[in-house]
């Protein structure tokens, strides 16, 4: 990714050091493996820790000659802790280290993630509980549907977000696996147990099965999960984008005293960072698909996935990790605009309480088709004359006939739309 939607904490984890350091990490675990196992000598390993470093321009230039990235590794090392370093990769195969190497990135990257989320968890639950009773309009297409609590959108977003941690969770976990099993998967010329051994020193689980490499469905699952998150980011950016605007205008992101919105009109403040939100987890989404067609490799092993990976590795997580966080700083920092959002629920002159003048008719005998005809003619009058929604009821005989000015008088106040916040607040922030 370009470096103006990136963060140091995750392109420290795609850099080129990093992935030859984790490479180095494999090679003397199973070196030192071998050894408990008399396999190899003994000092191998310790040699290789001490002696050899990651020269990243030399291991270019290696892999330039023999046009393979893990030899290319390999001989660099040799370079530095001499001749002893030639029991390395004894029964290995490349994928082995290029497998459990990029699932330790995986697990390194989504655990930045899972930080990510739940510091959006706690700004969320923070404004939700801050605007708990907050009234607004609710909107379905688009229009005018019926009265709830900003605090309950925000908490809708939270409980959202608590999936999300959840399903990461579990991708990072199934994920985490690592593979020292040889060329094909049989363990021909390696112990398995070098493998376990590996894989407790790494804290990953051993595969159960690989072919020539770990099966991608795994990492298909890690990056369709990433996918789903980049898709909550959205709806979350989309809604801050809706009420922002100016025939809306009930929140707007923050905007700081220097900042311009147009260069060519003054007044302007757009909500830009949600818009970069959207396009940020257009990105992600899309690098779902090559994850999934990974799945289906030639036999024991292809590479086609190799340079979907190098691509969609680094540039998924690192685009959402920059899109995260800063969702978290567009929450944090959002201006809401309380009298507004009331002047936009009395927008429609008491349209919103139209179900509870029918179910009312329906309780009093009337069949809910009638009742339905009778307040569906009232609410077109209302809103075609700019009319109270509630003069027009009063007026009407058959209506007043079944409910009492009273009663109707309370159908009409928001009380009875707020009276569950409570329960459902209760259930989410438990």
């Amino acid at each position: 990714m370009i470096s103006r939607y990136s963060r140091k904490e995750l392109t420290d984890i795609w850099s080129e050091k990093n992935k030859y350091k984790i490479w180095l990490e494999v090679e003397i675990a199973a070196a030192q493996a071998m050894e408990k196992y008399k396999i190899i000598p003994k000092g191998v390993s310790a040699i290789v820790k001490k002696r050899g470093k990651i020269k990243v321009e030399r291991i270019h230039k290696i892999e330039a000659k023999v046009k393979h990235d893990v030899i290319a590794f390999l001989t660099s090392i040799t370079e530095q802790a001499g001749i002893k370093a030639r029991y390395l990769h004894q029964g290995m195969t490349s994928s082995d280290v290029l497998d459990t190497s990029f699932n330790i990135q995986l697990v390194q990257s989504g655990k930045i993630l899972l930080k990510d989320i739940d510091k959006i968890l706690l700004i969320l639950k923070r404004q939700a509980k801050k605007y708990k009773l907050t009234p607004c309009i609710g909107r379905s297409h688009g229009i005018h549907a019926e009265p709830l609590t900003f605090g309950l959108k925000l908490a809708s977003f939270y409980e959202e977000f608590k999936r999300n941690k959840k399903r990461l969770e579990n991708a990072i976990e199934n994920v985490s696996t690592c593979s020292i099993s040889g060329a094909v998967g049989t363990f021909a010329n390696i112990n398995p147990k070098v493998e376990i051994y590996v894989a407790k020193k790494l804290k990953l689980k051993a595969e159960p099965i690989s072919t020539q490499i770990i099966p991608r469905d795994r990492h298909a699952h890690y990056f369709s999960v990433l996918g789903i998150i980049a898709g909550s980011v959205e709806r979350v950016a989309t809604e801050i984008r809706h009420l922002q605007r100016s025939e809306v205008y009930e929140l707007q992101e923050y905007f700081s005293k220097d900042q311009k919105g147009s260069s060519a009109m003054p007044h302007k403040k757009n909500p830009i960072l949600s818009e970069n939100l959207t396009g940020l987890a257009r990105i992600v989404r899309s690098y779902v698909v090559p994850s999934l067609e990974n799945i289906a490799l030639w036999h024991e092993r292809d590479i086609s996935h190799s340079s979907v990976e190098r691509n969609i590795g680094p540039d998924a997580n690192i685009t959402l990790d920059f899109a995260l966080v800063r969702l978290a700083n567009v929450l944090d920092k959002m201006i809401v605009y309380p009298k507004k959002m009331l002047k936009n629920l009395n927008l429609t002159k008491g349209l919103v309480f139209s179900q509870e003048v029918m179910i009312e008719l329906t309780k009093s005998g009337l069949q809910r088709e009638k009742a339905y005809r009778i307040v569906q003619k009232h609410a077109r009058e209302s809103y075609t004359k700019n009319i109270n929604l509630i003069d027009l009821i009063k007026k009407d005989k058959i209506i007043t006939s079944k409910i009492t000015l009273k009663k109707i008088d309370n159908i009409f106040k928001y009380t009875k739309h707020f009276k569950n916040v409570n329960y459902i607040f209760r259930r989410i922030f438990k």
